[in-house]
Order: C-alpha cells, then sequence, then structure tokens
C-alpha cells in the first residue's frame, strides 16, 4: 500500500471511529447542550491528530477565487444522505457569512486557523416568515482547544480572521445538503432568506 493510500485508510478509520462514538452518544434523540459537549470532546480528540488533516490533503481553494473562498470537504460521504455528516472546511481568511439556522445540531471543532462566531439572539415573535428580529449576544472565537456547539434554532454568523487559512471539522446531524430548510437573516433589515438556495455551495467528497 502506497503511503497516500495509508493514510488515506488511517483518516477514514480514524473518522469511523469517531463517529460510531458520536452515534452512541446521540443515540437517544435529539441531543441537548450537554451531550453536544460530549460530541464537541470527541470531535476535538479526532482533531489533535493533525498528520491525518493537513492543507496538502484539504488544500484551501487558490487565492485568486477572491478573499474568504472557501472548499467543504465531506468526509464521510460514504454514509450517505441520512444521519450524521462530517465535512473539513478549508478557508482562506475573509471568510464571512450571513447570521442563519442549521435546523439540526452542530458542533465546530478546529484543526488549525480561527474563526469568529457572532451568536445572535432572536428575539421576534417568529410569526412573520419573511422577517426577524435578532441582536449581537456574543462573540466566540474558535481555534485549535475552543470549540462550539449548536442546536438547531441558534443564529450564528462566521467570521474568519487571521493570516493562515482555516481547517475546521463542521459535524452536523444530517448533512447539509439536505437541511432545506435553513433560514439567513439579513442583519441590518432582518429580512428572511432561504439559506441553502441563495448561499450554498456543494462539498467536495474527500480522498
Amino acid at each position: 500500500m502506497s503511503t497516500t493510500s495509508s493514510l488515506s485508510a488511517q483518516r477514514r478509520a480514524a473518522v469511523d471511529a469517531t463517529l460510531a462514538d458520536v452515534r452512541a452518544l446521540v443515540a437517544e434523540g435529539a441531543p441537548d447542550r450537554a451531550a453536544l459537549a460530549a460530541v464537541t470532546a470527541r470531535l476535538e480528540a479526532l482533531a489533535a491528530h493533525k498528520e491525518l488533516f493537513t492543507r496538502a490533503d484539504f488544500p484551501p481553494p487558490d487565492a485568486g477565487q477572491g478573499v474568504g473562498a472557501s472548499t467543504r470537504y465531506r468526509l464521510n460521504a460514504d454514509d450517505g444522505d441520512d444521519g450524521l455528516a462530517l465535512y473539513l472546511n478549508s478557508t482562506l481568511p475573509g471568510k464571512t457569512t450571513q447570521p442563519h439556522n442549521h435546523t439540526t445540531w452542530a458542533v465546530i471543532v478546529a484543526v488549525e486557523g480561527r474563526e469568529v462566531n457572532r451568536l445572535y439572539d432572536r428575539t421576534d415573535d417568529r410569526s412573520n416568515p419573511a422577517q426577524a428580529q435578532i441582536h449581537l449576544a456574543r462573540e466566540f472565537t474558535v481555534q485549535p482547544g475552543a470549540s462550539i456547539a449548536f442546536l438547531p434554532d441558534d443564529v450564528h454568523s462566521i467570521h474568519v480572521v487571521g493570516d493562515a487559512p482555516t481547517l475546521h471539522f463542521h459535524l452536523y446531524g444530517q448533512p447539509l445538503e439536505r437541511l432545506t430548510g435553513r433560514i439567513g437573516i439579513d442583519a441590518t433589515t432582518g429580512a428572511i432568506t432561504n439559506y441553502n438556495a441563495t448561499h450554498f455551495q456543494p462539498s467536495k467528497v474527500a480522498a
């Protein structure tokens, strides 16, 4: 077996073992924040194996694609479209997103690089599907050893900072491709859009 094939096999084995543990942690249904803390700790253990997740194997886009360009790699594509989905985001500095939810739980863990998460409280009664009211509650910087987790209705935005690209795990209860009900919220006007329809870019399948 070549060195490249061996590394790929080791990586897949590590991913499979991690996801098996995560499935056990969330086996009793929709996880609460305590369960997500355990999931986060397990994903941080995977992130510690930096030799399995390098920029050489998961390169960011070429700088010519613009500030904040990003490539999302699906690490468990063989598992299909049901259940857990683990991605590795390789993102250039300057990447920002609109405030959005996920409609499933989510965990973000850094292998390397820094990503500021702005966390919002939604204060309207949600009676108007075209409009929301949000205000910034706090900021949290995801970096190695500092991770974050979200429940389905939590709203956040992402802002990649620093001089180097990120390599960050994004783990979801369902694949992003299936989360067609996600909303994006204009932070200034409160206007609601369908996030997948307006912002979603296809993922690449990891080797």
